[in-house]
């Protein structure tokens, strides 16, 4: 299947929304059924348009949340305020819509299950959207290193997932971690203060340097720079680094 998702014909597909989930305050998970969809590989993204009834169309490009399917995907979309489409998804689309999907887009910002090295997972946001379908995705399979994912948010009540990843590291702790930082507002007796990403948060047993990880670092412009900055400066190298970033907009990535 991983093959056949980088080959698909980049066409427009019509797509029904089969499913919600909310996901935190302001994300929401929307799973699309897309006839004729042979799957994707885990970190790709896609292109969603939507049409009004006057025929003006507007597009835009976000992660895929889900591991690989046949006929459907999910995204999760962050809302921007005076953004153009993610109103829409976040607030006012409902089961039974439909709009139209293009891609998967995406070779090098993915995870297959080739990949056997310990894998470093670094999110700012819903930069965790992508992280989050390489942690679907190795939860299937039976080989791959282990994974641990540190996600940025600014409080608790932004966490995206927070019930589902904690099962998972409950159901398999050998296989997944995760850790939070903090930047704005940290639960009751959280021992650290609220602040941004540092060394320490990313120093961590399996998935130092000397143990060859490789690395996945996703979210805003900013948090990528400093985030893949602390990783060169602990000694990974730059070519175990791969970076994905949305700048401001009604983005929730970008190419």
């Amino acid at each position: 299947m991983d093959g056949t998702a980088l080959r698909q014909p980049l066409t427009w597909r019509p797509a029904t929304i089969i499913e919600t989930r909310r996901e935190s305050p302001h994300t929401r998970t929307l799973v699309l059924e897309i006839p004729g969809w042979d799957g994707h590989v885990a970190g790709q993204h896609v292109d969603v348009r939507l049409t009004a009834s006057d025929g003006y169309q507007t597009q835009r490009r976000y992660s895929i949340a889900s591991a690989a399917a046949l006929g459907v995907i999910e995204i999760t979309v962050d809302l921007v305020p005076d953004g153009e489409v993610s109103p829409y998804l976040v607030s006012v689309a409902r089961v039974g819509d439909q709009l139209d999907v293009r891609g998967p887009f995406g070779a090098w910002f993915t995870w297959t299950p080739t990949i056997d090295a310990p894998v470093l997972l670094v999110g700012g946001g819903s930069g965790i959207v992508p992280l989050m379908s390489m942690i679907r995705a190795r939860s299937t399979v039976t080989t791959g290193g282990p994974f641990l994912l540190v996600h940025s948010v600014r409080s608790p009540d932004d966490q995206i997932y927070g019930a589902e990843l904690h099962r998972r590291v409950v159901a398999n702790p050998d296989g997944l971690g995760v850790s939070y930082v903090y930047t704005r507002r940290t639960p009751a007796e959280w021992p650290a203060p609220a602040g941004r990403i540092a060394p320490a948060d990313l120093a961590v047993g399996a998935w130092l340097p000397d143990r060859e990880p490789l690395c996945y670092v996703c979210g805003p412009d900013g948090f990528v720079e400093a985030a893949s900055g602390l990783l060169l400066d602990l000694g990974h190298p730059r070519e175990a680094i791969r970076t994905e970033r949305f700048g401001a907009g009604d983005v929730s990535r970008a190419a």
